[in-house]
C-alpha cells in the first residue's frame, strides 16, 4: 500500500475533526472556552515529554496539541470567523516577515541580533510595549523571566551579574524589614520583589528559573517518596515518625542520586 502524503494525512485529520464536531455529542458541545484549560494541560504534557527526553511520548503529545489547534480552527470555521487555512497562511506570513535575515536582505549573524530584530519587527506591527505578547496565563516565575528577557533586548538591563547580586541582597534586607510590618501586604510585596531579583540573577547565569525550580520539585518529590517507602518498609507511618527519623532517611535518599 502506498504511503499517504503529508497533504493527504493532514486533510484526513481535518475531516476527522469536522466529523467529530458533527456526530460526537461531547465534541459537538465544546466551545473555545470549555476546552481552554485542556489546551494548557496538553502543552504542559508536551513539555514533560521533552524534559524526559521521551521522543515516543513527545510524538503522541504533539498530536494531542495539534488536535486542539484543529478543533479551535474548526469551531471558528463553523462561525465563519476563520479557517485552518487562514491560520496556516497567517503563520507563514509572520515567519517570513519576522525572519528578514533569511527571506530578505537584513543581516543577523548571532542569535542575539535575531532576537533584537524580532522585537523591533513586532513593535512595527503595532504593539504598544515590548512587554506585550507575554501571556498572563504563564506561571509567574516564567512570566517574570520572559518579561526581563524582552526588556533586556532593548537595553533595559543590568550590566554585570555582580550588580544583580547586590540587588538581591538589597531586596532580602527589605523583605527582612517588612516582616516587622503590621501590614501583611508589605511582606507579600517585598517577597515578590525578592523573587523577581532572583529571576534576574538566574537569567545572568543562563538558567531558566522555571526549569530549575521544576527540577528541584522533582528532586524533593523523589526524596520524600523514598522516606515514605522506607517508613512503610519498617512498618511505620509518617505521622507517627519523628523529624529526626525522616531527616535520616532524607539524607540517605540524597546518596541515591
Amino acid at each position: 500500500m502506498k504511503a499517504k502524503s503529508q497533504h493527504q494525512l493532514f486533510e484526513e485529520f481535518m475531516q476527522i475533526v469536522r466529523r467529530l464536531r458533527r456526530e460526537c455529542p461531547w465534541d459537538r458541545e465544546q466551545t473555545h472556552q470549555s476546552i481552554r484549560q485542556s489546551l494548557i494541560e496538553e502543552a504542559y504534557e508536551v513539555v514533560e515529554a521533552i524534559d524526559q527526553n521521551n521522543l515516543e511520548e513527545l510524538k503522541k503529545e504533539l498530536g494531542d496539541l495539534l488536535l486542539h489547534v484543529a478543533l479551535h480552527s474548526v469551531m471558528a470555521e463553523e462561525e465563519k470567523a476563520f479557517s485552518i487555512d487562514d491560520v496556516l497562511e497567517h503563520v507563514n506570513q509572520k515567519l517570513i516577515r519576522r525572519h528578514p535575515h533569511v527571506f530578505g536582505n537584513v543581516t543577523a549573524k548571532t542569535p542575539h541580533e535575531v532576537k533584537v530584530n524580532w522585537e523591533r519587527i513586532k513593535m512595527a506591527e503595532g504593539r504598544e510595549s515590548v512587554t506585550d505578547g507575554v501571556p498572563k496565563e504563564l506561571p509567574a516565575l516564567l512570566r517574570a523571566f520572559r518579561l526581563q528577557e524582552k526588556a533586556s533586548k532593548v537595553g533595559f538591563d543590568w550590566k554585570k551579574k555582580e550588580d544583580v547580586w547586590k540587588k538581591i541582597e538589597e531586596e532580602l534586607g527589605e523583605l527582612h524589614s517588612a516582616t516587622r510590618s503590621k501590614n501583611p501586604h508589605d511582606v507579600e510585596d517585598e517577597f515578590g520583589d525578592f523573587l523577581f531579583s532572583l529571576v534576574n540573577y538566574a537569567r545572568f547565569l543562563h538558567v531558566n528559573p522555571e526549569i530549575a525550580l521544576r527540577r528541584s520539585i522533582d528532586k524533593f518529590t523523589t526524596r520524600f517518596k523514598h522516606i515514605e517507602m522506607e517508613l512503610r518498609r519498617q512498618g511505620k507511618r509518617l505521622e507517627h515518625s519523628t523529624l529526626e527519623e525522616m531527616d535520616a532517611l532524607w539524607n540517605a535518599s540524597k546518596k541515591l542520586g
